[in-house]
């Protein structure tokens, strides 16, 4: 795997992902995904959360392009110490914190507000589609801020009411969602 932009652009890194409950995002869907991304992201003004964050990958692109606010979830803790090896080495520790934590629990407890959240959870998690409803209930999106979620082509969200479209890079489909400001209006 590599970082494909920003300060640490070309950097590669190798986890040690044989025995892990991981399926790391493609290189070319990653691509796919941070051209959009690039285009509507101020990377240096954005708070961040990688849900389901696994080796770090969409966190290091974020810190790569500026980013200072990286929040990483996983529950795994092979990951989590390879994240934390990995932001060490790339001296941001003081960019990206850190929680092994489940992903649902998590979502129910924090108070945090986030401008821009990334799941890439398991695809066959039974839990999978309730995630874009779980994120808007416990509101964790600032506004105008976007979630994208990672999945297969067995998942679909075109009628959530925060849907704003999907992309697919081979079988790997991102949906994205907008927490529209007439959203967040108590």
């Amino acid at each position: 795997m590599r970082i494909i932009s920003g300060k640490f652009k070309g950097r590669k890194f190798n986890p040690p992902a044989d025995d892990w409950p991981t399926r790391p995002t493609t290189d070319f869907a990653k691509e796919g995904l941070f051209n959009i991304l690039n285009n509507n992201i101020d990377f240096e003004e954005t708070k961040m959360l990688d849900l389901f964050g696994g080796t770090g990958n969409h966190s290091y692109e974020f810190v790569s392009r500026g980013c200072t606010q990286v929040t990483y979830v996983d529950k795994f803790p092979g990951c989590l110490n390879f994240v934390r090896k990995m932001a060490a080495q790339l001296k941001v520790e003081d960019e990206i914190r850190i929680f092994q934590m489940d992903v649902f629990r998590f979502i129910e407890t924090t108070r945090e507000k986030y401008d821009y959240i990334f799941a890439g959870p398991p695809y066959g998690m039974p839990a999978l589609d309730s995630l874009p409803d779980k994120i808007f209930q416990f509101k964790l999106l600032n506004p105008d801020g976007w979630f994208v979620l990672e999945h297969n082509p067995n998942h679909h969200f075109e009628k959530h009411p925060n849907f704003m479209e999907m992309r697919t890079y081979g079988k790997t489909h991102f949906s994205f969602f907008e927490n529209l400001r007439e959203n967040t209006e108590e």
